[in-house]
């Protein structure tokens, strides 16, 4: 299955196409055909505008009049990723950019390349750019950019998009190869050798400068076919570790085992029975471009969500007493209790979305409130001490300098060390995410964003909560509306992307959690657009 080429009938597009490709701070578009009313969105003509926008918003933003910027550029790997890779690079090319290449990379290596200072790999870069739509099916794909600043907000992607708008319009192909062979070098850098190697120091200096620090360990790794494969022959066994039953290492864009991705449950049932069956001490997988990551003990308890942060929260308060852990919004209540009554630290619960997460532990850092943890339900994690990465696979390597350090000092060996430090953890015995639909069809909308539609909805919500004496709204809320009642809570907001109220439920039992979704479709049943299905099924289920 090929990408859609540039030398098809280049469509008409106008700015509002462009707009409709931002996810957020990310850029996502079907890439492929093969399914079914899903057409390609993110063709190569596209794919050049947005890269000579960037372009052009780099050399904005670097006001560099003296020399020429480099840009590098890497990919996941999806089947679309040779395709985009040359296509972002004639579109750098036009802006006159100079294009390193890496081939298969990270999502944390491209950002990487912008910090580190060595010009035998033509590093640091001015900016990068990462060709990759995370877990998402084959057929899509995407980019990530990045300076040394850190990864590219909202509003960048905005302002890219409006200016790639106006640069389609100008481009033709025939213009592109003469702006290219004029302007553009590119050269092809092996930097994930730079990358890996950083990741190897990292664990021999934790464990006191051993050159073998995991000698002995078996950890077996599953990189979903991603981009993560690496992580076995270039981090783990310099280390020392027995990497045996590893499984998915090879690159494969049809992803043909299962979706990487550590919050699915068929990929983590997929690492968990790898690390019983090969009677591994760890188990660690990643999605597909290793910006995120979760593991698995020898017994087969997994360590994400929650439990992910607990151990990270764990190892980095131990290091810095008293630090504030910053996490999305759906975390929960014994999360909170165990970072602040167990460990001593402080838990500051924020919007969703990995970049909030991370801006906002950059923000508390800036008025005085320190904070050395950023990380995300999802497996999106970032350490003040690694420049704020979103880094899955540097996550993993705080959890391997744990196993390290604790051998090397004689506290034992083996996944234990890890299991022990998230003892005391009270985790819900039901956990659910229902997704509440708006129609944006829907003759109540009256023509209104959906977007206003669902703050009407949030606002009736916490009305209605705000006079029943059996729950409790919480006073520090940063997205939605967050309600504790019948010993557990709910969380109902709007999705940072979709028409979506999406309702995070936790509690000790069913009979809890039916009550707290009676509750939310007690006071939603005026609204006709939401769709309720899901509470109806639930709230039906006892």
């Amino acid at each position: 299955m090929e990408a859609t080429s540039s030398s098809a009938t280049v469509p008409s597009l106008d700015k509002n196409d462009f707009l409709k490709l931002q996810n957020g701070s990310d850029i996502r578009g079907v890439a492929v055909t093969g399914v079914e009313g899903e057409p390609v969105s993110l063709p190569e003509p596209v794919t050049e505008a947005i890269a000579a926008a960037f372009g052009q918003w780099l050399l904005h933003k670097k006001k560099a009049e003296s020399r020429r910027l480099r840009v590098s550029v890497g990919h996941d790997s999806r089947i679309s990723a040779q395709t985009l890779l040359e296509a972002v690079s004639r579109g750098l090319g036009v802006s006159g950019l100079d294009v390193v290449q890496f081939g298969l990379a990270s999502t944390p290596a491209m950002f990487n390349s912008t910090l580190t200072e060595d010009e035998s790999f033509l590093c640091p870069a001015d900016g990068a750019i990462m060709i990759t739509a995370s877990h998402l099916p084959y057929n899509r794909n995407g980019f990530k950019f990045f300076t040394s600043d850190g990864g590219l907000g909202k509003v960048d992607i905005k302002n890219i998009l409006e200016r790639a708008a106006d640069i389609y319009k100008k481009l033709s192909d025939e213009n592109l190869r003469k702006s290219q062979r004029e302007s553009s070098s590119i050269t092809k850098v092996d930097y994930m050798s730079v990358y890996t190697s950083g990741l190897v120091k990292a664990v021999r200096k934790a464990a006191g400068d051993l050159e073998k620090p995991l000698e002995g360990f078996h950890i077996v790794v599953d990189a979903g076919n991603g981009a993560g494969g690496f992580f076995a022959a270039k981090v783990l066994e310099p280390l020392g570790a027995i990497t045996s039953g590893s499984q998915f290492l090879e690159p494969d864009g049809m992803f043909p085992n299962h979706i990487p991705n550590p919050e699915d449950k068929a990929a983590m049932e997929a690492i968990t029975k790898a690390v019983l069956d090969n009677k591994a001490d760890l188990g660690i997988i990643f999605d597909t471009d290793v910006d995120r990551s979760a593991a698995v003990d020898s017994s087969g308890r997994e360590f994400n969500r929650n439990r992910l942060i607990a151990l990270l929260s764990a190892i980095v308060l131990e290091e810095h007493p008293g630090t504030t852990i910053v996490t999305d919004s759906v975390t929960s209540d014994g999360l909170t209790s165990f970072i602040e009554k167990k460990l001593g630290g402080k838990h500051h619960r924020f919007k969703r979305g990995y970049k909030n997460v991370i801006d906002e532990a950059i923000r508390l850092n800036s008025v005085g409130e320190e904070s050395h943890l950023a990380i995300e339900t999802s497996g999106h994690g970032a350490l003040k001490e690694n420049h704020w990465l979103d880094d899955g696979a540097y996550l993993m390597v705080k959890i391997l300098n744990k196993l390290a350090a604790a051998r090397a000092a004689g506290q034992g060996s083996g996944s234990k060390v890890l299991t022990d430090l998230v003892e005391g953890l009270e985790e819900p015995k039901v956990a659910l995410e229902l997704r509440l639909k708006i129609d944006k069809n829907h003759p109540d909308l009256e023509g209104s964003d959906f977007r206003e539609y669902g703050e009407k909805v949030l606002q009736h919500v916490s009305n209605s909560i705000e006079t029943n004496p059996n729950l409790i709204i919480a006073p520090v809320n940063y997205e939605g509306i967050r309600v504790s009642g019948f010993g557990g809570w709910f969380l109902l907001r709007l999705s940072l992307h979709d028409p979506v109220l999406p309702l995070n439920i936790e509690a000790q039992s069913e009979d809890d959690a039916v009550k707290l979704g009676l509750v939310v479709a007690t006071t939603v049943k005026e609204f006709n657009a939401l769709d309720t299905c899901a509470l109806s099924n639930l709230t039906h289920s006892s």
